[in-house]
């Protein structure tokens, strides 16, 4: 039996999102910005009504332990410039992309980007795996868009635990 790399990209990536749907579906508003540890890096609201993550571009030591929240909001920025890469778009900056809030609209945002890379996979052919991926690394790096692919669900998999390991810490502590 043959599976393309396509076909098994998506099983993956499929697979992938069911262990996050669980965890979406539980989701309470009151998870989103919990904050498991006093050194933490959230999302908090400006006087304008966005969202927009705590960041610095320097490696923190110790590393802040993220929110749900900020966990979403880093899915949904690398999610959305890797989307921008593999569709020949100008790449978004990281301030451009914020996060939607509390509710169900981060879970809304995060399932349009699933739908969206979807279809993107989807039309895929073996010349467009095989082609130059600049994301996530640098320029030449000689990695192409079937390694992207993988690190999409790689990516993906490492923050899903992350949201359901502070989803039950969060539960736990309350019990």
């Amino acid at each position: 039996m043959t599976t393309s790399r396509t076909a098994l990209l998506r099983w993956q990536f499929e697979f992938t999102w069911s262990l996050f749907e669980y965890h979406l579906e539980r989701l309470e508003p009151e998870d989103h910005l919990w904050e498991p540890a006093p050194l933490c890096w959230t999302v908090r609201q400006g006087a304008d009504g966005v969202w927009r993550p705590d960041w610095d571009e320097a490696e923190s030591d110790p590393v802040p332990v993220p929110t749900i929240a900020w966990v979403t909001w880093h899915i949904g920025w690398w999610w959305s410039v890797a989307l921008d890469h593999v569709q020949g778009r100008e790449p978004r900056d990281r301030e451009a992309i914020t996060w939607p809030g509390t509710g169900p609209a981060t879970a809304a945002w995060l399932r349009g980007l699933r739908a969206e890379w979807l279809t993107v996979l989807d039309r895929l052919t073996d010349a467009d795996l095989d082609g130059p991926a600049p994301f996530p690394w640098q320029d030449d790096s000689g990695m192409t868009i079937a390694h992207m692919a993988g690190w999409v669900n790689a990516e993906l998999m490492k923050n899903i635990t992350e949201v359901g390991q502070l989803r039950l810490l969060r539960a736990a502590s309350h019990a």
